[in-house]
């Protein structure tokens, strides 16, 4: 085994990334040839061992495949999802088995002896900023030793307000202090924002598929569900968007139009701006949920439908539970015209956020560390999607198809052969192994095929395992071999 310095690593990780960013976007198509490793150490002014680990490790993502005596050559890789027919929208509320299932999928998750390549959270330390978080906890209560022994009171840290209004301009947005209220996480978010805009008996429309808690939550405030297409490249059909608000069947609209989950996908900017004009135009509220704005593998960041908002229709919702420390649980949203009640609704039902939970992330977000973060974070997440992708199209049936994300860590598998895939979570949790089936997320039987994985592990022994037995589990379900490269 050859030992890579620190600056030829970087070299060989350049490189790689290099070259799988031309794989991505189509510059070098499935079937073709990479040039020789002498040709492109040339190219690249970089040494053929520099070449060669690149090469290794685009081919231990999945992206590139050595061919004996010929080279190396770029890989077939999954066929995209479909968008599926379109449909019209109907009025719908979760039935009791889906509520049962997502309790029973909300366990299994938790079980400390299950491998899970369902849940959305990083489940190591390695993934978030820990250390820097702690010692910046520490500093603050060595300097304010009282912080913890006074009630934080509304509207909460003015220093971590103003950072989450610093860094939203790099979202397009424009925002002030006093436009945003903190919150417990995003779920406290979208459930204020629900609870100011609707009531009950009001239908809320939601994509579909879509994040599947949104339908417990809506259930719990008595609020019905119109579910409307989306599509797995191009995110919620505007067309169809527009038809129900021509026809006044909803009272809200919830969508996440960066980094959808569960697809992955990104509307386009000429679809972010139709859609604030249309919910300013028909005078529906928008909850825009922006959980994983900042983690796009682009830059720069494709804007949020907030940055067009023209008369305060949309509430945008955040936290950064993804991307700091899941544990503080700190969330902010933007309500637009809705500002004063949300605030004032927060106040009454859980006050304010934590004060040193707040300005422990102040602290860090206004030390600069945090774009250090998200850059390493994208590029990790990046790698590890191609590199699950990889295994998926090894191991899991032919005519297996995936999304090809804009950001996160979350992606969207269909299965051919009509697997159940109910059945297949229920098989894998006989052998300790967790995923999410695609029947969550939505109150149709459209998803009976599907599944949600999620690349946010190490991707050690016993995460790769899971992910090849679940392929292998389903190829004996489907009776479809295995593999199409």
């Amino acid at each position: 085994m050859s030992i890579i310095e620190p600056q030829e690593s970087t070299l060989y990780h350049q490189l790689a990334e290099t070259l799988a960013d031309a794989i991505h976007n189509g510059t070098w198509l499935p079937g073709s040839r990479l040039p020789a490793i002498r040709r492109c150490a040339a190219t690249h002014q970089v040494s053929i061992n520099t070449v060669l680990t690149a090469y290794r490790l685009l081919e231990d993502r999945g992206l590139i495949e050595a061919r004996p005596q010929s080279g190396y050559y770029v890989r077939g890789v999954l066929p995209s999802v479909k968008a599926q027919a379109s449909h019209r929208a109907k009025v719908s509320s979760p039935s009791s088995s889906k509520l049962d299932l997502i309790e029973a999928v909300f366990a299994a998750q938790n079980h400390p002896d299950y491998t899970n390549i369902s849940l959305a959270c990083p489940q190591n330390s390695d993934f978030f900023p820990t250390a820097k978080i702690s010692r910046i906890m520490a500093s603050l209560l060595r300097r304010e030793p009282n912080l913890i022994g006074r009630y934080a009171l509304p509207p909460g840290s003015e220093r971590l307000r103003r950072e989450i209004a610093r860094r939203a301009r790099d979202l397009g947005m424009t925002l002030t202090t006093d436009d945003i209220t903190l919150t417990h996480g995003c779920m406290e978010a979208l459930q204020l924002a629900l609870r100011v805009v609707t009531k009950p008996g009001d239908c809320v429309g939601l994509e579909t598929p879509t994040y599947f808690y949104l339908f417990p939550l809506l259930a719990s405030l008595g609020l019905n569900v119109v579910e409307i297409p989306t599509d797995p490249q191009h995110g919620l059909s505007l067309d169809a968007l527009e038809l129900v608000l021509q026809e006044k069947r909803i009272q809200a609209l919830v969508a996440m139009p960066t980094v959808q989950n569960p697809l992955g996908c990104t509307m386009k900017l000429e679809d972010k701006k139709r859609l604030a004009k249309l919910v300013n135009r028909y005078q529906i509220p928008l909850i825009e949920d922006g959980l994983y704005d900042e983690l796009q593998f682009c830059w720069p960041l494709s804007p949020a439908v907030k940055a067009f908002d023209s008369d305060g229709w949309v509430l945008h919702c955040a936290s950064f539970t993804k991307t700091v420390t899941p544990d503080f649980h700190v969330g902010w949203i933007a309500a637009g015209r809705f500002s004063e009640d949300l605030a004032r609704l927060k106040s009454v039902s859980s006050l304010t956020e934590s004060r040193l939970l707040s300005e422990t992330l102040g602290h860090f977000l206004e030390s600069g560390g945090y774009d250090h973060h998200l850059r390493t974070m994208r590029r990790r997440y990046a790698a590890q999607m191609d590199e699950a992708r990889g295994l998926i199209a090894r191991h899991f049936p032919q005519g297996t198809r995936a999304t090809q994300p804009s950001g996160g860590f979350i992606f969207w598998v269909e299965l051919p052969g009509e697997i159940d895939c109910i059945a297949l979570f229920h098989r894998l949790l006989q052998e300790k192994i967790c995923l999410t089936p695609g029947a969550l997320y939505t109150l149709s039987d459209r998803c009976n095929s599907a599944l949600r994985l999620t690349c946010c592990y190490p991707f050690d022994e016993r995460y790769t395992w899971a992910l090849k037995r679940t392929g292998a589990l389903a190829c004996e379900m489907s009776g479809i071999p295995a593999g199409m490269i």
